[in-house]
């Protein structure tokens, strides 16, 4: 009896089990090198995908990252790209720069300074998403820090504090010190005797005096935590009035503590963030400076065949002329919402997967000001005001500080029905309805601003929305792969939304052709 090769033992797993789990063994034997899952590369060995051919749907980040990873092992790689240019979601504006969607088309106004330009897309990088910063690293892109919690920007809700906003520092201290007080109240009253012994009563005690700057009563009054009154925020020359306590009635009846308040503590969003210096989609860029020969623009996918083991892709080229591309796997980045209307022989489990995956309404609308009103005024230098109103966000430039103008994210929204309201508008109405909307949060709000830009992802024609809401057992399915087919981006992982997300799909889906073809 022979002993099984590496060989015979991924075939088996691969008709088995998937794709995904022949990655998975990849890993775990060390063939795709060290750390694979959360390097800049994958690392296939050079030469080892001689003679492959592969097609690749889509150029955004995870497209691009495939191509880039499986032409360096020696696969005959093809990128279709339906739009005019490289990063899918991945889009940053400056002026000069035509945006289209359905029916409409906006020129982006900002003057033609470097600092002046909006992410769209995707615009902060979590310190933990170690592909990407490995890319950005491997690549010679230059980061800098995006802020993305600010004590200096606003919390605002309509009903409450006379629908005027309220400074973070304010709201957070505060809130802390009235739950700190709460806590204690408890722990006087015997409340919590069962759960502390004496000892731990008084550490309890000192710890929530600390936490929540209560007094030696551990009743809490208010703290110079939350700043000072009058025109300076600090102490000055001699200390003036601490800022009195916000009602607790009034916070708890805010929408601030239902997340919000507790937004910067979500993984994705803790500190430390980053941002490529000069825009966003200083990551595409790069790898279209590597791979850009392997892309064909405007080429729109019309039929996703199989033809024997391997498939044949009908497209549509900017000529308008019909061809075809035969090889031997193919990797899916195209959107779900896009993708499942496409002619195509996958099996029913993974038409299922693709027509289930549900994507965010996404909308930003970006201003340029005529002066940066948020530093000379308020003191927010980065950072995120709250709003109830639609808009949801105003983001402040992490950029360009002192500079005599800035760009803002005037609105950021991702729920649905405030997406599905922003979506149906035109460009000009977005704008007026922005500016309405952030108006309470800076006093003079729209004469400040020279002019604005927006994108709603849903009327996007290659795009059909934002990112995926979380699907687990559509992603689960679609990783798992159909025969020849292989499919990437963020909508098959448990970081929709998120550019890692699509650089680790991509090489998750190269790893397992690459197992396959190498276990032939």
């Amino acid at each position: 009896m022979h002993k099984p090769t590496r060989r015979t033992l991924l075939r088996a797993i691969g008709t088995a089990a998937g794709s995904a789990a022949v990655y998975r063994t990849m890993d775990a034997l060390g063939l795709l090198g060290p750390g694979a899952a959360h390097a800049a590369a994958l690392d296939l060995p050079p030469g080892s995908g001689e003679g492959g051919r592969v097609v690749i749907l889509g150029a955004g980040l995870s497209g691009l990252a495939a191509a880039w990873e499986m032409s360096r092992a020696g696969w005959r790689c093809t990128v279709l790209e339906a739009s005019g240019r490289p990063g899918g979601r991945n889009l940053t504006v400056r002026g000069g720069d035509v945006l289209t969607e359905r029916g409409m088309r906006q020129e982006v106004c900002f003057d033609r300074e470097d600092h002046l330009y909006a992410n769209l897309g995707p615009a902060r990088i979590p310190y933990h998403h170690r592909t990407v910063l490995g890319y950005c690293k491997a690549f010679g892109i230059d980061l800098e820090v995006f802020t993305n919690d600010n004590r200096a920007a606003f919390f605002h809700n309509r009903e409450r504090f006379g629908g005027r906003p309220v400074a973070g520092r304010r709201v957070l201290t505060d809130m802390r010190g009235y739950v700190a007080e709460l806590l204690a109240k408890a722990v006087n009253r015997g409340a919590l005797d069962e759960e502390l012994t004496a000892d731990d009563k008084e550490s309890v005690r000192a710890m929530l005096k600390s936490f929540g700057g209560l007094k030696d009563d551990l009743s809490y009054a208010g703290t110079n935590r939350a700043g000072y009154g009058g025109s300076e925020i600090h102490a000055g020359m001699a200390a003036g009035e601490v800022e009195d306590s916000l009602d607790f009635g009034e916070l708890l009846g805010a929408d601030f503590w239902q997340y919000k308040l507790h937004f910067s503590h979500f993984l994705n969003q803790n500190p430390t963030l980053f941002q490529p210096v000069g825009g966003m989609d200083a990551i595409p860029r790069a790898f279209a400076e590597r791979v850009g020969r392997l892309v064909q623009y405007g080429s729109v996918v019309e039929q996703i065949r199989r033809r024997g083991d391997g498939v044949r892709i009908v497209w549509r080229g900017p000529d308008g002329a019909e061809r075809e591309t035969l090889a031997d796997y193919a990797i899916c980045t195209i959107p779900a919402p896009v993708l499942k209307d496409i002619p195509n022989d996958f099996s029913p489990e993974t038409r299922a997967a693709l027509g289930s995956l549900e994507f965010v309404e996404a909308v930003k609308v970006a201003f340029q000001a005529k002066r940066r009103f948020w530093e000379e005024d308020a003191a927010i230098y980065g950072g995120i005001s709250w709003t109830d109103n639609d808009i949801t966000q105003i983001w402040y430039p992490c950029n360009g500080y002192h500079r005599p103008k800035g760009v803002l994210v005037g609105a950021y929204i991702w729920s649905r029905k405030p997406g599905l309201r922003y979506s149906a508008m035109s460009g000009p109405e977005r704008l007026r309805a922005a500016l309405a909307e952030g108006a309470p949060l800076h006093p003079g709000y729209a004469g400040e601003m020279e002019c604005g830009i927006s994108r709603a992802w849903l009327n996007v024609p290659f795009q059909k929305g934002g990112w995926p809401r979380r699907n687990p057992d559509a992603a689960a399915a679609l990783r798992r792969g159909d025969g020849p087919f292989h499919f990437a981006g963020d909508q098959v992982t448990a970081l929709p939304g998120w550019q890692e997300g699509a650089l680790l799909a991509a090489h998750a889906a190269a790893g397992a052709i690459h197992g396959h073809f190498t276990a032939r």
